[in-house]
């Protein structure tokens, strides 16, 4: 019997962050993306993705997501600098058709810069909260911050955001008959390490019974 190679090992200690940084993302996905929409003190909206996010109960109903600090330079990124000052967010869903507009989106944007009119999208007014929705996204969570935990204070820590979901916006183009949202009409993206990104639809969607 052959057995199979050793494994390797990696220690944070030991590995340099942004190596450690690759192999948690390559490994850690496909990850949803939260493309949240902030807005500050001034009333000047912000609009970033982030793929550290998922939802993490339903009675409340909370989602969290960090906006980590800049491996670069160690600066706060301006979602979360916004979040300080208005503790309001409005996460969108990310669609295959939107996903290029995203990623323009994230780059590093002088304070103060609508991203919403850099990369293309519609502002939309909220409901119960200050920041804009996106119109382009099928999903928009309203959210109001219930907390943001600092993991660690240097470059690339993260910032644990978490929210409580005050209204949900659906565009019924993306339900079912049964009124449950048709994981083939709402064609979402995730983000996976390096470069790639990942589309559900077509041939990678897949149907597993629960046990029981």
């Amino acid at each position: 019997m052959t057995l199979p190679p050793e494994y390797l090992h990696f220690d944070p200690k030991d590995t340099s962050v942004p190596e450690f940084h690759h192999l948690m993302l390559g490994a850690i996905a496909p990850r949803p993306i939260a493309f949240a929409s902030t807005i500050d003190k001034d009333g000047r909206p912000n609009l970033s993705p982030f793929s550290f996010f998922n939802a993490f109960g339903a009675n409340p109903p909370i989602v969290a997501f960090s906006p980590s600090r800049r491996g670069k330079d160690n600066t706060t990124k301006h979602t979360y600098d916004n979040i300080r000052e208005v503790p309001e967010v409005v996460i969108n869903a990310v669609t295959y058709h939107m996903v290029q507009k995203v990623s323009d989106s994230s780059a590093d944007f002088p304070k103060g810069v609508n991203e919403f009119d850099m990369v293309g999208f519609t502002m939309v007014p909220s409901d119960l909260i200050k920041p804009f929705r996106v119109k382009e996204s099928p999903v928009q969570f309203e959210c109001k911050v219930l907390q943001v935990i600092e993991t660690g204070y240097g470059p690339a820590a993260g910032n644990l955001v978490i929210c409580e979901i005050l209204r949900i916006h659906v565009d019924p183009a993306v339900m079912n008959e049964q009124g449950r949202i048709d994981p083939h009409k709402i064609d979402l993206v995730g983000r996976l390490g390096g470069e790639w990104y990942v589309r559900a639809n077509g041939s990678a969607l897949f149907e597993m019974a629960k046990p029981g």
